[in-house]
């Protein structure tokens, strides 16, 4: 008996084992839990651009220069923390005569700069509808397939 409860723990231990390494190294593997994080208050989603403004927005990539230069939104102005003045220079009348709202992103959820971004442009300039896109740039690619 003694025996069969131990085999039974290896197979198991076995085939745990193998579900993970199976999750971990799958390429489309599937979140472990299906509750998704609530925007916050100055985030908005690709679902929502895509619903509420039809795509019709002014896109501002906060990524480094390589990053951009490697892909990047179509239309999209580069404004990122690194050569933030420099390039605020260069992008001032098309941000002061914008109607549209303004997303701002970076490389993807846990990166932080699109939201420095963001708060530097509302210190220096009168900009009230101007979001986080949540996800960021791979939010964004994911949207595009």
């Amino acid at each position: 008996m003694l025996s069969m409860i131990r085999q039974a723990v290896v197979l198991l231990f076995l085939a745990s084992a193998a579900a993970w390494a199976t999750h971990l190294w799958h390429p489309r593997a599937p979140a472990l839990h299906l509750v998704q994080e609530p925007l916050r208050a100055d985030e908005v989603s690709m679902q929502a651009i895509q619903e509420r403004w039809k795509g019709g927005v002014l896109w501002i990539d906060a990524r480094p220069q390589e990053q951009f230069d490697a892909g990047h939104v179509p239309g999209a102005l580069l404004l990122n923390e690194q050569k933030f003045e420099e390039q605020l220079v260069g992008h001032l009348e098309a941000l002061q005569t914008n109607q549209k709202p303004i997303v701002v992103y970076c490389s993807a959820a846990k990166c932080d700069a699109s939201r420095h971004v963001l708060e530097r442009l509302r210190q220096l300039l009168p900009i009230e509808n101007a979001f986080v896109l949540k996800g960021g740039w791979k939010a964004w690619q994911a949207a595009r397939k």
